[in-house]
């Protein structure tokens, strides 16, 4: 298992929150995720997803990865 923060820009509410949380969570390997306005701590398999994954599933969601 592996753990990540990222770090988004675009976010600035609730709906916000839950629309990246429900992306991520989509992803296959994820096993948790906490969402806040502006990053996300996610832990996830790295034998089944990597970190682009989710940052690209966050991207597709209409929010841009900081950094």
């Amino acid at each position: 298992m592996a753990e990540v923060t990222i770090k988004i820009d675009g976010m600035s509410c609730q709906h916000c929150v839950m629309r990246v949380k429900k992306a991520i969570d989509a992803v296959d390997g994820v096993s948790s995720s906490e969402v806040e306005v502006g990053s996300a701590k996610v832990v996830f398999d790295d034998s089944k997803t990597t970190e682009d994954a989710i940052k690209a599933a966050i991207t597709q969601a209409g929010y841009k990865v900081a950094g």
